[in-house]
């Protein structure tokens, strides 16, 4: 995770933060937007600036093969929240474009799409 815009700045890809104006409305739109879902037991109060190479999982698709959503070298809005009782966690990816909610266990294992919405 970055640490602050700075530390994000140097990862060479596109980052959402410089890309928009007023990234502290986005941030709070996008959040919004997340809590509308209504999906049980996600409530999601910040979006911390995230690279890429840190959320890109890879998941499975009903033909037996795989696929990343994200570009490693970017920079997104995201965030983790765990789930009650259980080992696993919903992980929050968003930028202006598009919101990518997921459940996932421990290290990002056997990661699941639960929401994906274009903006």
């Amino acid at each position: 995770m970055c640490s602050n815009i700075a530390s994000c700045q140097n990862s060479g890809g596109s980052f959402v933060a410089e890309r928009n104006k007023d990234f502290p409305s986005l941030k709070h739109r996008l959040i919004d937007e997340i809590n509308a879902f209504g999906i049980e037991e996600l409530a999601v109060d910040d979006l911390n600036l995230l690279p890429g190479f840190y959320v890109n999982l890879s998941y499975p698709l009903e033909n037996g093969s795989t696929v990343q959503f994200l570009k490693d070298k970017d920079i997104y809005l995201g965030n983790q929240v765990e789930r009650t009782d259980s080992d696993r966690c919903y992980g929050i990816v968003a930028n202006e474009d598009f919101i990518l909610i997921c459940e996932y266990g421990c290290n990002g294992s056997d990661p699941e799409i639960v929401l994906y919405k274009r903006r």
